[in-house]
């Protein structure tokens, strides 16, 4: 963490790399809203239309607060929460059978937890750094 924090360069690759899913999910949702529309549809969430387009606007913006530095702590905390939320709503792996789908949900949810343990790191030193 303390060369993360000492050479900007790297800390910045490492922030581009966690926010990449998601960049790559606003995008391509933003650039197909009618499957981004059918994907919310898919997962059951109400107001699909409404669904899919606050979802690019949390994935894209969020994402740039945090690479311009600017309430990066706010970015990572709402990428934080929307990835728990997506991670119940799309890796619900306790609800299927055991066999080879079972196995890469859970690794799914698992893997989802571990990028919210990321964003809460992200959030917590960039709060730190800004307080008086």
């Amino acid at each position: 963490m303390d060369a993360l924090s000492r050479n900007p360069v790297l800390g910045w690759i490492a922030l581009l790399l966690l926010c990449a899913a998601y960049l790559q999910g606003g995008l391509n949702k933003l650039l197909d809203i009618p499957g981004a529309v059918a994907e919310a549809r898919h997962f059951g969430l109400p107001f699909p239309p409404l669904t899919a387009a606050a979802t690019i606007v949390v994935e894209l913006g969020a994402s740039v607060l945090i690479l311009a530095n600017r309430l990066r702590w706010l970015g990572a905390l709402v990428l934080a929460a929307f990835t728990v939320a997506a991670t119940f709503i799309a890796n619900r792996f306790w609800e299927l059978p055991p066999g080879m789908e079972r196995f890469m949900a859970a690794n799914g949810f698992f893997e989802h937890l571990g990028l919210v343990g990321a964003f809460l790191l992200v959030a917590g030193l960039s709060w730190r750094r800004q307080a008086p």
